[in-house]
């Protein structure tokens, strides 16, 4: 099984999100990976790279989760970094390509494949495409929005969703407080009002992705 998680935008704690529901998943006793087809970041920044922070929660190695030479070393979208180290331009149909030779044994057969974008849905995250034209790619079997669960919450995933196409998202609200009462109307507005599937834990999460059913409709 693919997952593919975008996010409303950046900073919106997709990363964390991802790997705590990778730690769910994998506690429970299925085999589960991480992918990040490519990341760009500050160098300067001492803190973990998306694939370092990924690939401890699933145990494998960084290089594993991100390709070495998917490594650019500039904080701003993927193609753009590229271009400004000198590097050759990359296409959606290479990342597709690396993600599927990179697979765990048993991808098609029960493992959980999280694939992990870059920025927000259409942020661009090759030379031609950004993280939906990358699901598309992959044939994902189900796909993540994470947000925010404060102020501006429905607009960014009204505006994310609709990029999607007819995917039928799974909406997960990060920092979710249920103390908070506009926390808990965005997420009674976004599940009773917009039909999503919302939820606010990586548990949660874990669940309904492992769940049978029918996850989506990509026609």
């Amino acid at each position: 099984m693919i997952v593919v998680v975008t996010g409303t935008g950046t900073e919106v704690g997709k990363t964390w999100f991802t790997a705590a529901t990778i730690t769910v998943v994998r506690a429970s006793g299925r085999a589960v990976a991480a992918r990040k087809p490519v990341q760009s970041f500050d160098p300067n920044d001492t803190s973990p790279t998306d694939a370092e922070v990924l690939a401890r929660a699933t145990g494998e190695a960084p290089e594993t989760v991100c390709p070495r030479h998917r490594w650019l070393g500039l904080a701003v979208a993927p193609p753009m970094a590229a271009v400004a180290l000198g590097l050759e331009p990359f296409t959606i149909a290479e990342l597709a390509a690396e993600v599927r030779a990179g697979a765990p044994a048993g991808a098609d057969d029960g493992a959980v494949v999280f694939v992990e974008g870059a920025g927000g849905a259409r942020s661009p995250i090759a030379d031609d495409g950004d993280t939906v034209s990358l699901a598309h790619a992959l044939a994902a079997d189900r796909l993540v929005i994470v947000a925010d669960a404060g102020l501006g919450t429905i607009n960014s995933v009204r505006l994310t969703a609709a990029a999607l196409g007819n995917w039928t998202p799974v909406v997960a609200l990060n920092r979710y407080d249920d103390a908070d009462p506009l926390h808990r109307a965005n997420r009674a507005w976004l599940s009773d009002r917009d039909g999503y599937e919302v939820v606010t834990s990586a548990a949660a999460l874990a669940g309904t992705l492992t769940r049978p059913g029918t996850p989506r409709d990509r026609s």
